[in-house]
C-alpha cells in the first residue's frame, strides 16, 4: 500500500523533523560518571563555579584539589554542589575539552553512537519540542517526547517513542544504528504514524558524518519513497561545535529538502 503524503500521519513526521532541528540547537544533558583512569575530576560550588583538577587529600570537612591554572586550592564540604569524576578527558591547545555531551545525535537525528547504561538526556527546541531519552544498555536506549499542542484549547497533540539499538564496526571510526520513531496524535482518530531508520555514522564523537535512510509510515502503509539524511557534527574548541543537518523527503513524485546549519556550546564556568 502506497500512503498519501498528504496523510496526517506522515505530516507530523515532516513536522518532526522541521521541528527537531532548527538552525540553533539547545539542549540540557544529565548524565551518570563513569570510572576513569585519568582521575582528574570536576568540582562544582554552590557559587556556579567549576574546578577541574586531581583530588591529593581530603577528609570530612575539606578536599585538597590541585588544579592546572590556580595551582593547590582546598574547598569546604558544605560549599561543594558536585563531585564528578570526568570521562573522556582530553587536553589539547593547553586546556582540557570535556567529552561530548550530546555525541549520540545532532540537532534532531540520531547517529550510530548510543547512550551508555543509565546515561540520560532532555532535550527542547523552540519550547514545545520535547524529548527525553535514557540508555538501557550500552547498546540499547529509548526516548519519548512530545509537543504540547494541548495546551491550546485541547488540540490534537502528537506524542512519540524513539527506541534505538546502536553498535560498533570500528570503534571511533564507524558505528551503525536503528530504530523507530513511533508516534500518534492524541485527540484524532486516524491512526499511528512513524519513522524506521537505519544510519552510519564515520568519524569520532567530536567529528564524523552520519547518512541515514528512514521510511515514514502511517495507517498500516509505509512510503514508496525514503527519506534521506545527511549530518555532520565538528567540534570547534573545548566547549563549541558546529553542525548541520540535512533532509531529503520523498513525497509522490515529488521531494522536499531540508536544509539547516548551526552549533551548539556547553555552558558553564570552570576554574582550571
Amino acid at each position: 500500500m502506497r500512503v498519501n503524503w498528504c496523510n496526517m500521519g506522515i505530516r507530523w513526521v515532516a513536522f518532526l523533523l522541521i521541528m527537531g532541528s532548527p538552525l540553533i540547537g539547545v539542549a540540557q544533558q544529565a548524565t551518570a560518571a563513569e570510572s576513569d583512569t585519568t582521575e582528574i575530576y570536576r568540582i562544582t560550588t554552590r557559587d556556579g563555579n567549576e574546578y577541574l583538577g586531581t583530588i591529593i587529600a581530603e577528609d570530612a570537612v575539606r578536599i585538597h584539589l590541585k588544579t592546572e591554572n590556580l595551582g593547590e586550592i582546598r574547598l569546604f564540604r558544605s560549599d561543594i554542589l558536585q563531585i564528578t569524576k570526568l570521562d573522556r578527558l582530553h587536553r589539547k591547545r593547553g586546556t582540557y575539552w570535556f567529552a561530548n555531551p550530546q555525541a549520540t545525535r545532532h540537532f534532531w537525528i540520531p547517529n550510530g553512537y548510543g547512550l551508555k547504561k543509565n546515561e540520560s538526556y532532555y532535550q527542547n527546541v523552540w519550547i514545545f519540542f520535547n524529548q527525553v531519552s535514557t540508555g538501557i544498555t550500552d547498546h540499547f536506549s529509548i526516548g519519548a517526547g512530545m509537543v504540547p499542542l494541548f495546551l491550546f484549547a485541547g488540540s490534537p497533540t502528537p506524542v512519540w517513542v524513539t527506541p534505538k539499538v546502536s553498535f560498533p564496526v570500528v570503534p571511533e571510526k564507524l558505528n551503525l544504528g536503528a530504530g523507530v520513531l513511533a508516534g500518534t496524535i492524541i485527540g484524532v482518530d486516524d491512526g499511528g504514524f512513524g519513522l524506521l531508520y537505519g544510519l552510519s555514522t564515520v568519524g569520532s564523537k567530536d567529528r564524523n558524518l552520519t547518512l541515514g535512510l528512514g521510511w515514514a509510515y502511517a495507517n498500516g502503509g509505509i512510503a514508496n519513497r525514503p527519506t534521506v539524511s545527511l549530518a555532520g557534527m565538528i567540534r570547534t574548541g573545548p566547549r563549541g561545535y558546529l553542525l548541520t543537518e540535512n533532509y531529503l523527503i520523498g513525497a509522490g513524485g515529488e521531494s522536499l529538502g531540508i536544509l539547516s546549519a548551526g552549533g551548539r556550546r556547553m555552558v558553564g564556568r570552570s576554574q582550571h
